[in-house]
C-alpha cells in the first residue's frame, strides 16, 4: 500500500486496516513457529504497511 493511498482514507479507516494488519501478523508470526510459512516475506510486507499507516495516522493527528 502506497503512502499516497493511505492519505486518501479516513482516521477511522486507517485504525481500522492496522488492527487488521496485526491481526494478520500475529497470525502468521504464530504460524511460523509451528511450520514453514509459503511467502515468510510477507511478514516483512505487513510491517512495512503498519509503519506506513501509523506514520500518516501520525501527520494527522499531528496537523
Amino acid at each position: 500500500m502506497k503512502a499516497t493511498e493511505i492519505r486518501d482514507l479516513t482516521k477511522d479507516d486507517i485504525a481500522a486496516r492496522i488492527r487488521e494488519l496485526e491481526e494478520e501478523r500475529f497470525r502468521l508470526n504464530f504460524r511460523s513457529a509451528t511450520e514453514p510459512l509459503e511467502e515468510p516475506l510477507r511478514l516483512r510486507a505487513i510491517r512495512r504497511d503498519i509503519a506506513r499507516l501509523k506514520t500518516v495516522l501520525r501527520e494527522k493527528t499531528n496537523g
